[in-house]
């Protein structure tokens, strides 16, 4: 009735932590943060040639709350670090970022004060795209790196390393409070 031998769950039924993955994966929608010439070949890959679609991250969005992946292409200089960093504050978890071109990953050929040598010394980075500028190929290998990633992700075990760590402040909390109360009694 579905299950094999082989399978340890039925056969329309998954694990909860792959269906949220396999959602995640296949709805991409990225941030257009395109700054330099590496955005033309970004806004190519969305054109019919090249077909974004097809992995599901069709749908460019101009604002940050409704994107859960930043395509930070091009350049970046000190001017626009604060800019790029509210972006990316804005968008709601879970969030990746793409670094695309030698621009963003590591300051390109522009090595002086005014350029932001790698952009992740402002926001961490999940996958960077090699090329001055990349072909529209190299940023639809980075999304499916991308979205291979994801798939291995485990959503749950980071809300328990969040619950647990928050029960270790509390504790820690409740520790010293006690340490305050001991030392006022011994002043009295």
């Amino acid at each position: 009735m579905g299950v094999t031998p082989q399978e340890k769950t039925p056969f329309l039924v998954a694990p909860l932590e792959k269906l949220i993955n396999w959602a995640r994966e296949s709805s991409l929608w990225p941030a257009q943060f395109g700054l330099a010439c590496c955005a033309i070949e970004m806004m190519s890959t969305a054109a019919s040639r090249y077909d974004i679609s097809r992995f599901g991250a069709e749908v460019f969005r101009a604002s940050p709350r409704q994107s859960d992946v930043m395509i930070v292409a091009g350049r970046v200089s000190q001017k626009m670090a604060p800019v790029l960093k509210t972006i990316y504050e804005q968008m709601l978890e879970p969030k990746w970022v793409i670094a695309m071109g030698d621009c963003s990953s590591s300051g390109g050929i522009y090595n002086n004060y005014a350029i932001i040598q790698g952009v992740d010394k402002i926001v961490p980075v999940d996958v960077y795209v090699a090329g001055c500028p990349p072909r529209p190929e190299a940023l639809l290998d980075g999304l499916i790196f991308l979205q291979q990633k994801i798939k291995k992700e485990r959503p749950f075990a980071k809300m328990e390393a969040d619950k647990d760590s928050e029960q270790g402040r509390r504790q820690e909390r409740e520790n010293h409070e006690e340490e305050e109360e001991e030392a006022t009694d011994e002043n009295h």
